[in-house]
């Protein structure tokens, strides 16, 4: 049997009337474990773990919050992109590594200022 009839087509009546292809919905290499299609997402969570390390991980804590936002927001726009719990990740664990990192610096900020003024 041949495909020669040419309004036979892979697609539903609503793809076919419309011309919006379909979501890719299919897996990936990694078995979905890396939300390679939200960027924003990912990075949010290396950020976050970067984060962690004393004073300079504020350089890295702030904006995994910021991307971590911004990748619920893409999956809340497009379920078919993974990577909502990087996105848990970074916002969490981005909020928490700025709150230690500041008050690392703080801390630093009041042993410098109380030996100085003595």
């Amino acid at each position: 049997m041949t495909d020669s009839n040419p309004y036979n087509s892979p697609h539903t009546g609503l793809e076919a009337a419309t011309g919006v292809e379909p979501l890719d919905t299919s897996g990936d290499g990694t078995g979905g474990l890396i939300p390679y299609k939200n960027p924003a997402a990912l990075a949010a969570y290396y950020l976050a773990i970067l984060g962690l390390f004393p004073v300079i991980g504020i350089f890295a804590s702030i904006p995994a919050f910021v991307l971590g936002i911004m990748g619920l927001r893409r999956r809340a726009q497009n379920p078919a992109v993974k990577g909502s719990v990087h996105a848990w990740i970074g916002i969490v664990l981005g909020g928490i590594a700025t709150l230690l990192n500041l008050s690392c610096v703080g801390m630093i900020v009041f042993g410098v200022v109380s030996d100085a003024t003595r």
